[in-house]
């Protein structure tokens, strides 16, 4: 596998296009969060940080947030959860449902390892990994998600969520954890008031399944939720206690264009080379399709400044210079749009302090996540 650079290599020998974490701000976006959301005590029922590792599919980010007092990590598929174990990640939690025995039995596996649990919004999600546990010999844990706004996965609040959750506390082979009560497109509402009014809106439905919960004699254990747009919102809230924020390591164009966006710097770049600039005004460079997700918008270009990245092909990206200006052969900084998947393109992060390379880290579960 080539790596885009070496330890102590400079930012010009460093091959593109490759992904960049500034390791200033990196560390500067950790610290904010571990003291915003501090590591509770043994016994506290203070709101806990579950960061989301689908922003970095990385085991070093992984270990850096737990170090600074995360109580485990948030994962997005099976695989992501396996590279975190195989890393030394000893308690995990998949936001997500498992619909198939290949991955059930995968995940139950798991259990002999870490502490691990995965979510369900259906009995025959229940069922599944029941089946699984039981052939594995082990006891995974296992959230009810609830759909409190997202519009995707998630059995209605209330009612029908205690029904599934009693079904999961009389499954042999599980543990019944808790509630997943995530609003993800709450994340990049523009308006504050606007973010506020949906986690409030969140905060009621999930209140009442807490309430549904207790009428049938069940606790949860986790109620899960928030992310690096509203995360302070869910903290003060209440109902949510473990907050799986995931963005706020890294950032992405898109997060700052919302009004009042989280107080978190920019620490990843992909770092591109200009291969063209044959047409007057225009350069192209060699970060396209294959190396920036677009879903979120185009990205912005940092350096030269005043350039704008204009369209995209697999491996072109054409900038329109206004006043600035490039020569064949020069370095290009971009800010995605969108960072999750953005990362998942590459297999290295290039960990640069200053001008110089300190660290490459593998994007272990990048990709599918089969």
């Amino acid at each position: 596998m080539t790596k885009p650079a070496s330890i102590g290599d400079s930012l010009a020998q460093v091959a593109t296009p490759s992904l960049l974490v500034d390791l200033d701000a990196f560390e500067r976006n950790l610290d904010r969060m571990a003291a915003a959301v501090p590591a509770p005590s043994p016994g506290s029922s203070k709101v806990r940080l579950r960061p989301h590792v689908k922003t970095h599919k990385c085991v070093e980010v992984a270990q850096a947030q737990v170090a600074r007092g995360a109580v485990g990590v948030c994962v997005q598929t099976v695989a992501e959860a396996e590279a975190m174990v195989a890393g030394g990640i000893t308690d995990i939690l998949l936001t997500n449902e498992i619909a198939d025995p290949r991955r059930a039995a995968r995940f139950a596996a798991l259990a002999a390892r870490a502490t691990v649990a995965c979510c369900a919004d259906d009995a025959r999600h229940v069922a599944l990994l029941d089946e699984a546990a039981a052939e594995a010999g082990t006891r995974p844990g296992m959230l009810v998600e609830i759909d409190v706004g997202q519009g995707r996965c998630g059995v209605a609040p209330g009612r029908k969520a205690a029904e599934l959750a009693q079904a999961i506390a009389r499954a042999p082979h599980l543990r019944f954890r808790g509630l997943q009560a995530y609003h993800g497109s709450a994340q990049h509402l523009r308006d504050p008031d606007e973010r506020r009014a949906a986690i409030a809106a969140a905060a009621d439905e999930t209140r009442a399944t807490l309430d549904a919960l207790r009428a049938v004699g069940l606790e949860a254990e986790i109620v899960g939720g928030a992310g690096t747009g509203t995360f302070a919102l869910e903290q003060q809230a209440g109902p949510w206690n473990e907050l799986q924020a995931g963005s706020y390591v890294f950032m992405d164009a898109d997060y700052g264009r919302n009004t009042a966006p989280p107080a978190f710097e920019n620490a990843l770049f992909v770092l591109a080379t200009c291969i063209s600039t044959a047409r007057a005004g225009h350069a192209v460079v060699d970060a396209g399709l294959k190396a920036i997700a677009f879903d979120s918008g185009m990205p912005l270009v940092v350096t030269p400044p005043g350039a704008a990245y204009q369209k995209a092909s697999d491996e072109h990206g054409s900038l329109e210079l206004g006043p600035a200006s490039l020569a064949v052969g020069e370095r290009v900084r971009l800010i995605p749009g969108h960072c999750d998947p953005t990362v998942s393109l590459h297999e290295w992060l290039v960990a640069m302090r200053g001008d110089r390379v300190e660290a490459l880290w593998q994007v272990r579960a990048r990709g599918a996540g089969l």
